[in-house]
Order: C-alpha cells, then sequence, then structure tokens
C-alpha cells in the first residue's frame, strides 16, 4: 500500500523471495477490516481491469465512480487512486463489517498487506530488482499469529504472482521515469497517453482502432487480432506502446513514413463544409 496510517511502522530489514515472517488476516483478528481505512492506494492497470471487470463497468465509468487522479512521487506520471468514502475514518468503498465484497478481485496492494514492496534499477541494468519489507501497525493483530509463511509463500497464497505478472510492462516504464533527473517533465500530452494507455482500456481500444493508429504503426496481424479479442494483451500492448511513445524504445514505433503519407493525404483532402 502506498500509503498507511501515520503510526504504522516500516521495518528497516530488507526481505527476499526466502524471507519469513508470521502473520495471520481473517475474521478471528479483533482488528479485521481495519486496514481497509485510512489509506492512499494507487490502483494498477491490472487493478482497474479486474475490478472493472468485477463490477460490470467500463474502464471510464470505473474511473470515475472510484478514483482520483494524483502525480505518483518521484514519477511526474498521473496514477489513479482509489477514492475513499466521505466519511470520518476514510473507508474502502468495498469494505463491509464481515469483510472485501471485491475480495476475490481485490488490488495487489491489499493482496501484498503486511508485506510492503519496491523495485530498484540499478545502473547500467536492463532489468528491475525487487525488494520486500514489513509494514506493521498499531492495532494489528496479524503478528500475535503463529501462522509462518515466506514472502513467495505469501505471494502465492494471496494470488498477487498475476498482479506482478501482468503489471510488469507498466511498472518497467514507472521505474524508468523515476531514474530521471527531476528537471525532466513530461508534457501533457504524454502525461495524457500514459493515462490512456495505462488505465483507460476502453478508450485505449477505441483510439487504436477506430483512429489512424493502425495506419501509422508497424504491428502485425497476430497482435491486432490478440488485441481485438483479449483485454490483457490490449493491456500489454498498452505498455509496449508507451515504452516506445516515452523512451523511444521497444517494437511498437511510429512509421515514420506512414506517418508522413498520412499527414499529406491529409494536407490534400477538401476542405469540408461547416
Amino acid at each position: 500500500m502506498e500509503q498507511l496510517e501515520n503510526n504504522a511502522r516500516i521495518e528497516p530489514v530488507r526481505l527476499s523471495e526466502d524471507s519469513r515472517f508470521e502473520f495471520a488476516c481473517d475474521r478471528e483478528n479483533a482488528c479485521f477490516t481495519r486496514c481497509c481505512r485510512g489509506l492512499t492506494i494507487v490502483l494498477t492497470p491490472y487493478d482497474i481491469l479486474r475490478l472493472k471487470k468485477r463490477l460490470s463497468l467500463s474502464s471510464e465509468e470505473f474511473l470515475g465512480l472510484y478514483s482520483v487522479p494524483e502525480l505518483l512521487e518521484k514519477t511526474d506520471l498521473p496514477v489513479p487512486v482509489l477514492r475513499m468514502m466521505d466519511d470520518e475514518e476514510k473507508t474502502c468503498p468495498f469494505v463491509r463489517e464481515d469483510g472485501c465484497l471485491v475480495y476475490e478481485d481485490r488490488p495487489a496492494a491489499c493482496r501484498y498487506y503486511p508485506i510492503g514492496h519496491g523495485t530498484l534499477r540499478p545502473k547500467e541494468a536492463d532489468a528491475t530488482e525487487r525488494f520486500y519489507f514489513l509494514v506493521r501497525e498499531p492495532h494489528c493483530e496479524g503478528f500475535k499469529r503463529r501462522k509462518s509463511w515466506t514472502v513467495a509463500e505469501w505471494r502465492r497464497d494471496q494470488g498477487v504472482d498475476i498482479y506482478d505478472e501482468m503489471n510488469q510492462g507498466w511498472a518497467d516504464l514507472v521505474v524508468r521515469k523515476r531514474s530521471f533527473p527531476d528537471m525532466i517533465k513530461l508534457t501533457r500530452e504524454a502525461k495524457e497517453m500514459f493515462f490512456l494507455g495505462s488505465y483507460n482500456l476502453d478508450r485505449f481500444r477505441r483510439f487504436v482502432f477506430e483512429s489512424s493508429f493502425l495506419s501509422v504503426y508497424d504491428v502485425d496481424d497476430a497482435t491486432v487480432e490478440a488485441i481485438r479479442e483479449d483485454e490483457t494483451a490490449l493491456m500489454r500492448f498498452g505498455f509496449e506502446w508507451l515504452n516506445g511513445v516515452l523512451f523511444k524504445q521497444g517494437r511498437i514505433m511510429l512509421n515514420p513514413e506512414k506517418a508522413r503519407a498520412r499527414m499529406v493525404a491529409k494536407d490534400k483532402a477538401p476542405a469540408q463544409p461547416h
């Protein structure tokens, strides 16, 4: 979780997937659902894909109803943050006294708790490096339960592995941007493209298939068919597109000749009457 209660304590011990800890969270804990209040949860692209399907909403409807946009610290990247209830405790909109209404599709941040995680990109390295740490909140009784896990076992039990796999391309974009000097800012257009390609999947689909996109980008037929039928393929395609747009890397690149031909054809087209 990106932000916890002010009195939460992060243990200054770096954990690996083999590190072991003791914890359990269920209705036996008197603090059950207390951790679902007063939070700032940054939603990932796969979080939104799962939740919008669960709630039978479009991406735009979900983002409008359940998120607020913020700039991610040290990146200048726009991200959706889960919109909390307007009550004294700033309660998650999906939590009830007996548990979570969307538990099977809950965000990755909720699945990880009480494990925190981060990523680093060492200098002159292509791959990111993941690390973990424990977050202890004073009210949490889960650490009193003597159920032992490794970090890897906890991740598998909570179903977080698929979230990390699906979000990997997006996480790489964030880490790459975070490594840039602070004075390098994104244009408004670049921020809008990042938000579109990362989170607003339904609008991104329309952008790909109902604009000149496929006439100016080199996209093979197999990929076109895959992203037409499969939302997860479309989501990952969006990450690849953003890698080209923002960092001039990857396989989804603008074809200069096709783009010029498109502009020439547009300039030669007769003006439409008003």
